[in-house]
């Protein structure tokens, strides 16, 4: 019995990469591009940078300010935020679209490869987390 239990494999836990966000240019959403050494061997360093790229332009997107955006906040205004009853707002629109890019990237690259992009809405937006998970043997 005791020589099985050495043969036994122990299962290895998921190893978690954070991609912090980018302060250098204020406290926009932006997130770092630099390629993680974890990740070294599993995702190509452009594929991750193209990812987080896209990432970051669609935030900068969702936090665009213009005559919609304004109408948006003064039309809220006047209808004591009724308005948000009958529409969406751009920003969780875009953070849809954000999601459903973060979903497609997970299905065609980043789940074949053992690797799981984690929503950044659901860090608080501090970090963009992936999971990496151990190749079978």
């Amino acid at each position: 019995m005791a020589a099985n239990e050495q043969n036994a494999e122990v299962p290895t836990a998921p190893k978690k990469v954070f991609v912090q966000r980018d302060y250098t240019h204020g406290t926009e959403c932006k997130y770092e591009t630099n390629y993680p050494v974890q990740l070294e061997g599993v995702i190509a360093r452009e594929t991750f940078t193209d990812t987080v790229n896209k990432i970051n332009e669609l935030f900068e997107r969702a936090e665009e300010l213009g005559c919609p955006t304004y109408t948006e906040g003064c039309l809220s205004c006047m209808t004591g935020y009724l308005l948000y009853f009958c529409i969406e707002t751009k920003y969780s629109k875009e953070m849809k679209q954000i999601s459903l890019f973060i979903q497609r990237q997970n299905d065609e690259i980043y789940h074949p490869r053992g690797v799981h992009i984690v929503e950044p809405m659901l860090r608080g937006l501090r970090c963009i987390e992936l999971v990496v998970y151990p190749k079978p043997v």
